[in-house]
């Protein structure tokens, strides 16, 4: 499963189908999110069909952003059965990422 781009209608299905999800709420206007991108990318490729590696443009979808409490971007959230475990807020290395992505599987 490639990088996904979710919008409100859908998230809580894509989410809780996934039994661990990482997604990214970003926006086109931010740096530190275009230079996450290609990491964002990355992942999916590594995780596919362990993880869902998606992202949330905040502009488009200020409901989630919202609902999650996303005051900084880039904002990563780790989902595991559609709860939330984990955040960082911030642009990191792909190992930040894949060492909470391990640690949940």
């Amino acid at each position: 499963m490639a990088l996904q781009h979710l919008k409100t209608e859908g998230f809580d299905a894509a989410a809780e189908a996934a039994p661990l999800a990482m997604v990214d709420f970003w926006a086109v206007w931010c740096g530190p999110c275009q230079m996450l991108g290609p990491v964002m990318e990355d992942l999916a490729g590594r995780y596919e069909g362990k993880a869902l590696v998606a992202k949330v443009n905040v502009d488009e979808e200020p409901e989630l952003a919202q609902r999650f409490g996303i005051m900084n971007i880039p904002t990563v959230v780790f989902l595991k059965n559609g709860r939330e475990f984990d955040r960082k807020t911030g642009a990191y290395p792909a190992e930040v990422y894949a060492g909470v992505l391990d640690g949940a599987l």
